[in-house]
């Protein structure tokens, strides 16, 4: 049952082809004419041919039943021969074609759907499988076979990066186009390729999506144990004409997007050079495992630019230790310079490139290795690159070349491509491609970011809080008035100024000497976005007579620039009391894909001029948080600055993860300013807010609204177990990870071949990345956590946590049924644990409205097969292997 569903589709065993009459080419359509000529003659399984208008029994069809469909014929047959497919069993169909029209497509997704069959198309040119033999595609020739994976929305892309790869020796585990309307989509066949062994690298391009939490979810799973590289067409410009917010001004899609990519652990690219560069650093044999670069050249002012292009993508230069230096200083030339550059001079020769590259190799300071070569008189620019392509299988890092000039170094480059080692015409493009390929590592420490909705801080009044927005929107409102929005800001315990609406000047007087001198006057209207653009704002008023002024003045003003707008009073707040306060921005806006994302970055009244800002989707946790505020220009002025003393980064953060609660917690919020936000050494202020709500078809609680699932930190339950010893059943966290590997090998050999049937003693960083970041919309695993105490040198005791027993399952593709597994430890056997884990997974299964779960058991585990009738399975031979049993329960 680990067998993924679209293994029909990408790796049939055999496959029957509808093109047409083979005698007739004259009826056959272009689209079908490419892909006979190529298909390949040596493909590893069987090939049979079928014409759907000729007659014949169900009898004859039934014997033709394959594991794939390729259905290449004119458009009008194509319904007709997809009939056919269903009727021969075939659980994956392919249909080459171009101009389906959107009608067409959806009564052909329908009859796949009617028979169980995963549809690629119609509109795909597509896919080659080159390690199989298998050219099931009109791109042209089979490709060369290798480890990395291209899924394309554009079939000319995707024949651009076969005939670019042909030159330049890549090979691909699978080529997968796409096109408009196809039933399999991206999402689905990323899901593929994260489980396919050949598989090491995916190249994906980009026009749209539809769905952007499956998407998310395949995105997140693919890029959990191989590297993802995407690139995108069609970026948007910046922002909303509609918003009614800073937020919604300043965020654009693009922008929203390119954050999504990182929350997912994959690097974008932004063209198809990057693209290429990108591909051709990931198709060799490492990845890098940080930022710093060691710089080797025979010339100076190459490796200068190199340096330059450093700095500005915000690599680091790797610089080599006193004792290394001291070490290679010895077997270069005297006139080398061995700065943050390895400049080894221009009568560098082949054995000193070999030291140089010798010595960046076994030091830990070097993450990857860039070579530079001029072609300068006298130098064997032929011996330098075989020097390389000599190291290339000891470095363990990734080894870039750049050897510059042409005609000279023509045949260098051929050593260089033989051996697999990448190589770039001029410094800069080397640099560029180390960089986005070294963003991998740093985004997956974004992609094992799973926070909870609610952070650990105080609880906020959600149930008040829900209240206010509903008054709102039963007044037919979206946009809530100052007061309304720093209520609803105080409910999640967000600091705000004291405000009072005062509607005539007298009450303002009364307000202002309540709340005490200076205060602040704001105009209130909900048909005013921006009260600075009316004159809406006056400061540091500093007694009665002022207010009194400041109002009537204010209100004559306002309604001179907007006659139109309703205005409901003036409010009267405290000034912040932070002269040394920064002004900062907090904003929430609501993409169309995307949902909602937190916008940070500097505040005040310049604040689209200064489009300072970073984006980030939620939900957030203190690591996401302290790096959203990093990524910013204006963090340099959160230090001491100017004479000013540093601020209080931690209330900062803590009114980040505030708003995270918001935006997970309130579906209806669409858009929030919080503008300025004051923050100083003591803590930090919201001075003004604006917050625009509206229905949402999310239910609060079920977080649909998100991008990304946040971990279901309410499933954590504690029970004891028969000997009166408690423990704690929670949802698996990405973190568990070194718990669950102690827990496989502690495992007994019986234990472990029951599980996984299998003699290994531990899991690979492969399925131990698998196990534990999962998404918890499609899969569920639940946790027993018991508390250990070891005994330390000094005979001392510590608590030591500890993962007992572990129950999942994931939902199959019907999205009806789930497949579960249960695994516990063997010292605590017999003490109940597998029947609470089963029940709660079971429960979890539920309450997601699946029909059924059912699971394999080794037909001589006893043991689980007495607990699987205990807990009314229905318990089956499975066809498949006689030495499984088939334990089914209905939900």
């Amino acid at each position: 049952m680990n067998k993924h569903y679209l293994t029909s589709l990408f790796s049939p065993r055999s496959v029957v082809v509808f093109a047409g009459d083979l005698n007739a080419p004259e009826l056959q359509t272009p689209v079908t004419r490419v892909f006979l000529q190529h298909l390949d003659k040596e493909f590893q399984g069987s090939v049979t041919y079928l014409d759907s208008r000729v007659k014949g029994t169900l009898g004859d069809l039934a014997s033709s039943r394959a594991d794939l469909a390729i259905l290449a014929l004119p458009n009008n047959e194509l319904a007709s021969a997809l009939e056919v497919v269903g009727r021969i069993q075939c659980r994956a169909a392919l249909i080459l074609s171009i101009g389906v029209d959107a009608v067409q497509a959806k009564n052909l997704h329908k009859i796949a759907k009617q028979h169980g069959i995963s549809l690629l198309g119609p509109n795909s040119l597509g896919f080659q499988r080159p390690k199989a033999r298998l050219n099931a595609s009109a791109l042209g020739k089979l490709a060369q076979p290798g480890s990395l994976a291209v899924v394309s929305q554009s079939g000319a892309l995707t024949s651009s990066i076969l005939d670019w790869a042909g030159k330049n020796g890549v090979g691909f585990s699978a080529v997968v186009s796409l096109g408009v309307n196809t039933a399999v989509d991206l999402a689905q066949v990323l899901d593929f390729l994260a489980d396919d062994a050949a598989t090491q690298t995916i190249v994906v391009y980009i026009e749209g999506i539809k769905n952007a939490r499956r998407f998310m979810s395949s995105l997140r799973a693919a890029a959990n144990s191989k590297p993802v590289i995407v690139l995108k067409s069609g970026r948007k410009p910046d922002g909303s004409k509609a918003a009614l917010t800073h937020s919604g001004n300043i965020v654009g899609s693009d922008a929203i997007f390119d954050a999504a990519l990182q929350r997912a652990g994959a690097v974008r690219v932004h063209s198809m050079v990057q693209l290429f560069a990108a591909a051709k650093c990931l198709s060799a044999r490492y990845l890098p495992v940080g930022r710093r670069l060691a710089i080797i050249s025979n010339g100076g002012g190459p490796a200068v630019l190199a340096a330059d292009f450093v700095n500005e993508v915000s690599l680091e230069m790797a610089k080599l230790p006193p004792d290394v230096v001291k070490d290679l200083t010895k077997k270069i030339s005297p006139f080398a310079a061995l700065d943050e550059l390895i400049d080894l001079s221009q009568d560098a020769n082949a054995e000193h490139y070999r030291a140089a590259v010798t010595a960046c190799a076994h030091c830990n300071d070097v993450d990857g290795i860039l070579v530079i070569l001029s072609p300068i008189a006298g130098v064997d620019t032929g011996a330098i690159a075989q020097v390389l392509a000599d190291l290339q299988a000891t470095v363990g890092k990734p080894l870039i070349s750049c050897w510059m000039g042409d005609e000279k170094v023509t045949a260098a480059r051929t050593i260089l491509f033989k051996a697999g080692i990448p190589s770039f015409r001029t410094p800069e493009a080397a640099v560029d491609a180390f960089n986005h390929v070294s963003l991998f590592h740093r985004n997956q420490q974004l992609l094992r970011q799973v926070p909870p909705p609610l952070s650990q801080l105080a609880k906020p009044d959600l149930e008040g809080a829900r209240i206010l927005i509903e008054s709102v929107l039963a007044e037919r409102r979206k946009v809530l008035t100052e007061m309304e929005s720093k209520a609803l800001l105080s409910a999640f315990h967000i600091p705000v100024t004291k405000t009072m609406l005062a509607r005539s000047s007298t009450e303002a007087m009364l307000v202002a000497n309540q709340l005490g001198y200076p205060v602040a006057l704001k105009i209130d209207s909900a048909d005013i976005s921006h009260k600075s653009d009316v004159q809406g704002v006056l400061l540091n008023v500093g007694n009665a007579t002022g207010v009194r002024d400041g109002w009537q003045d204010m209100l004559h003003r306002v309604g001179q620039i907007r006659p139109d707008a309703k205005i409901n009073g003036v409010t009267v707040q405290n000034m912040s009391g932070k002269p040394e306060g920064r002004e900062l921005f907090i904003g929430v806006s609501t993409d169309e894909l995307f949902g909602p994302v937190i916008s940070f970055g500097a505040g005040g009244v310049m604040i689209e001029l200064i489009a300072d800002r970073a984006i980030e989707l939620p939900p957030l946790n203190q690591f996401l948080a302290h790096r959203l505020i990093d990524r910013v220009r204006c963090a340099e002025m959160l230090a001491n600055w100017r004479g000013m003393p540093a601020v209080n980064r931690e209330a900062l953060e803590q009114i980040l993860l505030r708003v995270s609660e918001m935006v997970c917690a309130l579906p209806q919020l669409r858009e929030m300013d919080i503008n300025p936000l004051i923050v100083d050494q003591h803590g930090a202020l919201a001075v003004d807010a604006r917050i625009v709500v509206d229905h949402s078809p999310a239910e609060p609680g079920n977080y649909e609204h998100l991008a990304i699932s946040p971990y279901p930190s309410d499933k954590e339950t504690e029970w004891p177990l028969r000997d009166g010893r408690m423990y704690v059943v929670r949802p698996l966290h990405p973190h568990d990870a070194e718990m669950l590997q102690d827990l496989v090998r502690r495992l007994s050999p019986e234990s472990r071949y029951f599980r996984f049937v299998s003699s290994m003693r531990e899991l690979s960083d492969r399925m131990l990345a698998k196990f534990t970041l999962i998404d918890y919309d499609r899969e569920m695993a639940l946790v027993a956590i018991y508390n250990e105490r070891q005994p330390q040198a000094d005979g001392s005791f510590i608590e030591v946590e500890r993962i007992i027993g572990v129950s999942r399952y994931v939902t199959n593709p019907d999205k009806s049924t789930c497949e579960f597994s249960l695994l516990i430890a063997d010292d605590f056997a017999g003490q109940g644990l597998g029947t609470r884990l089963m029940q709660s997974i079971i429960e979890v299964a539920r309450s997601r409205g699946l029909a059924y779960i059912e699971g394999l058991v080794l037909s001589n585990n006893t043991n689980m097969l007495k607990l699987m009738r205990s807990l009314e399975f229905d318990v089956k031979s499975y066809p498949e292997d006689p030495d499984f049993r088939l334990c089914v329960k209905a939900l």
